[in-house]
């Protein structure tokens, strides 16, 4: 960014608990400019508290011994314990999560480290089904690196860019392996705060259809940021005699061999499927209503990744990436969206050319923070620009269309675009 400094981390120990810091010396200077000289001044400092005083994680050295079950002849084995543990028959859980993805399990899993009694409710029936449920080709758009769960990082086996039956699978074995109390196939139904008895009224369904009401402490929300689709009103669409359906519930493209399709979207969810409708011989178009950023995964969105690609531990890689400022992190993506913009300047304006709208946003701080700000905008693009600007797939810009219609897309000028599927990649909130 343009500002030598000297960085370094450091661990302490307070009366509170043990933390990590991170400090950043910078040349002094007096009213913008530098003195020179060997003086330095704290550009920057951040610290953390990793553990509390007397309520370390049980991990290392602090691990149990597992004396309760083991060769406990006679007795319950650990099986039978996990088995009382998750039935909460006898108890109430400290924490109620809602949702057993990522965040769900990551919170229950710190949560069990310090004793806090957590139990973590999930409304498909296994554990990691939020991502086997999705389209039949995706793979996560961000390298393996950002994606470790607190205790267990994935194997070193592991491919950089992790398939979503694979990740699914890995939650239902992360929840397994550290203990987690989990009820799947149950609904939270609704919850109210007792100010007497000051703990939360906390009704779930099971999947049988019978209820329980639970009284946690607290409650826990990590039902995740694209959870719910979003459905646009748009003119006409309810007269298409073809199927209409939104991102999330596509699967495969198997099933429109042969046939024509229209989707709603121009980000990276369109883009996929888009990628994989024309891989099964599907006639695809994507329809563009705003202007679009878009990234190529490799080498591109990689440039956000670095840090973690160069060896650190991944905590001290964690640990310097929080303690970047709201106008530090500005100013960093802004740098990084301008290599981007060279990195993938041919495929920038081989879009340019064919009208795709194309924006770097709205500071020309790139997809990054589009995510932080909006949650899309953007494609981390894995081929489908490079057929779009060979008219493999088409492109029909929204403000051409008309209405909807029996047949497909009615446009301004008289003529229908056909389809037998319209896919509606229009985003969650």
């Amino acid at each position: 960014l343009g500002i030598d400094s000297i960085e370094a981390l450091f661990e302490f120990t307070t009366a509170v608990g043990r933390g990590a810091g991170i400090i950043r010396l910078s040349p002094a200077s007096k009213d913008g400019a530098e003195t020179g000289g060997e003086a330095m001044q704290a550009w920057l400092l951040s610290t953390t508290l990793d553990s509390l005083a007397g309520h370390e994680e049980k991990i290392g050295a602090n691990r149990p011994t597992g004396a309760a079950y083991s060769r406990n002849f006679g007795g319950d084995n650990w099986a039978d314990m996990r088995a009382r543990a998750s039935a909460y028959a006898d108890r109430e859980p400290a924490v109620l999560v809602i949702g057993a993805a990522q965040a769900g399990l990551s919170i229950a899993a710190r949560l069990n480290q310090l004793g806090v009694d957590t139990l973590v409710v999930e409304q498909w029936p296994r554990i990691g089904d939020s991502w086997r449920r999705r389209y039949h080709s995706l793979a996560l758009h961000n390298s393996i690196h950002l994606n470790h769960l607190p205790y267990m990082e994935f194997p070193p086996t592991w491919p950089k860019y992790i398939p979503k039956d694979m990740l699914g699978n890995w939650f239902e074995f992360y929840a397994d392996a550290m203990e987690i109390n989990c009820w799947t196939d149950t609904e939270f139904v609704s919850g109210a705060w007792d100010e007497a008895a000051q703990c939360w009224t906390a009704v779930v369904r099971r999947g049988d259809g019978t209820e329980r009401t639970l009284r946690p402490r607290h409650l826990v929300f990590a039902n995740g940021v694209s959870s719910y689709p979003m459905i646009p009103e748009l003119s006409g669409l309810a007269d298409f005699q073809g199927t209409v359906i939104h991102s999330e519930g596509f699967d495969s493209g198997a099933d429109w061999t042969g046939k024509r399709a229209l989707i709603l979207g121009t980000g990276s969810s369109a883009n996929d499927i888009a990628l994989d409708l024309h891989s099964h011989g599907v006639q695809t178009t994507l329809i563009q209503r705003g202007s679009t950023t878009v990234v190529s995964i490799d080498p591109s969105a990689r440039l956000n990744e670095a840090i973690w690609d160069e060896g650190g531990a991944l905590a001290d890689c964690d640990l310097i990436v929080a303690s970047a400022t709201p106008p530090l992190i500005l100013k960093g993506y802004k740098a990084v969206a301008r290599r981007m913009v060279e990195l993938d300047r041919e495929i920038i304006d081989g879009l340019k050319r064919i009208g795709f709208k194309h924006d770097m946003g709205e500071d020309e701080a790139g997809h990054q923070m589009k995510y932080f700000r909006r949650g899309g905008g953007y494609n981390l693009d894995a081929g489908s620009s490079a057929l779009m600007i060979k008219g493999e797939l088409g492109l029909l810009p929204y403000e051409q269309i008309e209405r909807f219609a029996a047949e497909g897309a009615l446009l301004k000028d008289g003529t229908v675009v056909p389809a037998d599927l319209i896919v509606l990649a229009t985003g969650y909130f």
